[in-house]
């Protein structure tokens, strides 16, 4: 945990300044010492003294101020930081340290700290996605700088996309997950996991969809972005949280999931199709609500595609790994997909069974593989999905 490290904050300038102030309250509730260095449009925001309140420590600003003790500030800071963490991590800040820049008491800092140095970025969405943005960011990448994703949605200006500061919660556990230390085994692997349900549209209110909350997906992709992953997380409405490093495309229905999987297949070493997708869809979607008529009323529904076994059909070397959730002759249904869909392995389970299936934070699974090998695990399923990627490494030619 983070009980007892010394944590730097630095604090740059944007509407998600406010939600720094919940980074150093969490932080301080693990037993963190925190420190806080912060730019002056950062303070246009929030005042120093309201960080200086949560931290329990004189809040730094100025890199020509007069020192408080002998120390050369910016020096003592870096020194101190076993985490330096930059949130919100404005586009600037970044364009300074992957140029070499400090002119300022925070670029100066990071420039003195041999520390684990973590970006969370908070800008306009096309201010994010900029190729000069994003050349800075890889460039920094490269060089064994972290960052946290952004999160997607309504941004203060009004643009819709990526460029949200990531949530404090999970950017405090990116933070524990960062100190606990995981074997980084999957370092260089491009691994695209699908997760949660699909939902198929009948009229603006109506849909069919399932059960999956996507519980077995999502602990997949947390557990293979913590081994060093490169993570595409393609998923169906959930009410979960993604990992902050995942690339993550949300979709709605199995024509947008097959759509986005095929956009992004041919980069990926591992491929975890853990979604539940529906089999079939309204032949027609009615612009308008479907009104209550005298007598019975009938949908026709058509065949939606096929994504694992379109996949299969072109997988070459990629590792593919299917799902079977059943009700009945599990093992059985599930050796036909492996053999049919040209699978790797799949990954049966019984969603009748007590603590397993939807939902539930454990599950009973057998992972079947193309020679016949079967494998039954009973546990959580975040420890079965480092059991799922421990069986796709095997596979990787």
């Amino acid at each position: 945990m983070l009980k007892g490290k010394n944590i730097v904050l630095g604090v740059t300038g944007g509407v998600a300044v406010y939600k720094a102030l919940d980074i150093v309250s969490r932080l301080k509730k693990l037993d963190a010492n925190v420190d806080v260095i912060m730019t002056k449009s950062a303070m246009e925001f929030v005042k120093p003294q309201a960080f200086q309140a949560l931290s329990r420590n004189l809040v730094v600003t100025d890199l020509f101020e007069t020192p408080r003790y002998w120390d050369i500030e910016h020096i003592s800071l870096a020194q101190k930081a076993d985490i330096f963490l930059v949130a919100p991590a404005t586009a600037n800040i970044i364009g300074k340290v992957a140029n070499g820049i400090s002119d300022d008491m925070l670029s100066t800092t990071i420039m003195a700290s041999t520390a684990k140095i973590v970006f969370a970025p908070a800008m306009n969405t096309k201010m994010y996605e900029n190729p000069i943005v994003q050349a800075n960011i890889s460039k920094l990448k490269s060089l064994g700088y972290e960052f946290i994703n952004p999160g997607s949605g309504r941004l203060a200006c009004g643009d819709v996309g990526a460029g949200k500061l990531a949530e404090p919660a999970e950017i405090v556990q990116y933070l524990i997950d960062l100190e606990t230390g995981v074997e980084q085994d999957l370092i260089g692997k491009n691994i695209l996991i699908t997760a949660g349900p699909t939902v198929e549209r009948i009229d603006p209110i109506r849909f069919i969809t399932n059960r999956s909350t996507g519980k077995m997906g999502y602990a997949i992709a947390e557990a293979a972005v913590k081994r060093g992953a490169n993570v595409t997380l393609v998923t169906g409405p959930s009410n979960l949280t993604p990992p902050a490093k995942a690339n993550v495309i949300p979709i709605c229905s199995a024509v947008d999931m097959y759509e986005a999987v095929k956009s992004h297949m041919d980069t990926q070493h591992i491929i975890i199709k853990s979604a539940a997708v529906a089999d079939y869809r309204p032949e027609t979607i009615n612009d308008q609500k479907i009104k209550k008529q005298e007598g019975d009323m009938s949908i026709k529904l058509v065949r939606n595609p096929d994504i694992l076994l379109e996949l299969g059909k072109t997988k070459g070397d990629k590792v593919l790994v299917g799902f079977a959730a059943e009700t009945n002759n599990v093992e059985e249904y599930a050796k036909c997909k492996v053999e049919r869909k040209n699978l790797d392995f799949i990954v049966a389970n019984d969603v009748t069974a007590k603590d397993a299936g939807f939902g539930t934070d454990t599950n009973i699974v057998k992972l079947i593989d193309k020679y016949g090998d079967i494998q039954e695990i009973s546990s959580t399923k975040l420890d079965i999905a480092n059991r799922i990627l421990d069986k796709a490494k095997e596979f990787i030619k």
